[in-house]
């Protein structure tokens, strides 16, 4: 039984080194297009996977529209946006939504849910100029990044004119695991490299994926002039 398990244990770090070298050689853009188009994610509900049902991001439907409350937030720019799955059912009310992501078809397909006060484009996270807005939402996002493309989409928005950056973290672990742009990883924003501080406020996710194994995902409210400092330190010390 041990030998078989390390056979196994073979044969899956063997795909898993051979699917990373394949998409280190993809662009973003054609690595979120391919994920899509085969339902990488493999979700049930949504195509942005098991984490956009309605069960993970109840939390989320609850509490995001007292937190942009607070934050006197009127306009919120959702990137990536996926398919607007559970978004929708978020009371924004006197907010200007506008949803944005890398894969167009995903874009085309909720200009069904347009309206007055909320609109949808495509936006590349890593190298476009970001929609004018008081704050971003970017779930689910950077943990799918390599470290260069986490610093790469963090100094984008921070070249934005936002207020608030509203974005995934793991708070009780560290960085230790590095991954191509594709795959996932938990992400800690306060730990090593990124060293973003303490943040405003959290969302507890509740998270219950994986039996469990992740009570510790978070979504943190960060300033932008916070953001910005870090990302200027950053380009000190390089």
């Amino acid at each position: 039984m041990p030998r078989l398990q390390e056979f196994l244990s073979r044969v899956f770090t063997g795909r898993r080194r051979l699917k990373a070298e394949q998409l280190a050689k993809m662009t973003p853009r054609s690595v979120f297009e391919s994920i899509y188009e085969r339902n990488g994610w493999k979700g049930t509900e949504s195509v942005s996977g098991l984490g956009s049902d309605r069960e993970q991001t109840a939390r989320i439907v609850a509490e995001l529209p007292r937190v942009l409350r607070e934050l006197g937030a009127r306009s919120l720019l959702d990137i990536p946006c996926g398919d607007f799955y559970w978004m929708r059912h978020v009371d924004l009310d006197g907010i200007e939504y506008v949803g944005a992501d890398i894969v167009e078809d995903l874009v085309r397909g909720n200009e069904a849910f347009a309206s007055e006060s909320r609109s949808f484009v495509s936006c590349d996270l890593l190298t476009d100029a970001l929609p004018s807005v008081d704050a971003i939402f970017c779930r689910d996002c950077l943990v799918h990044f390599s470290n260069h493309h986490v610093w790469q989409a963090l100094r984008n928005i921070a070249r934005s004119d936002a207020k608030y950056l509203i974005t995934t973290s793991f708070t009780d672990r560290g960085n230790e695991k590095q991954i191509v742009t594709g795959q996932w990883r938990p992400l800690n924003l306060q730990a090593d490299p990124f060293c973003l501080p303490a943040p405003c406020q959290w969302i507890d996710e509740q998270c219950t994926q994986d039996n469990g194994a992740y009570p510790d995902k978070m979504l943190g409210v960060w300033s932008a002039q916070a953001v910005r400092e870090v990302c200027e330190r950053s380009q000190l010390a390089a």
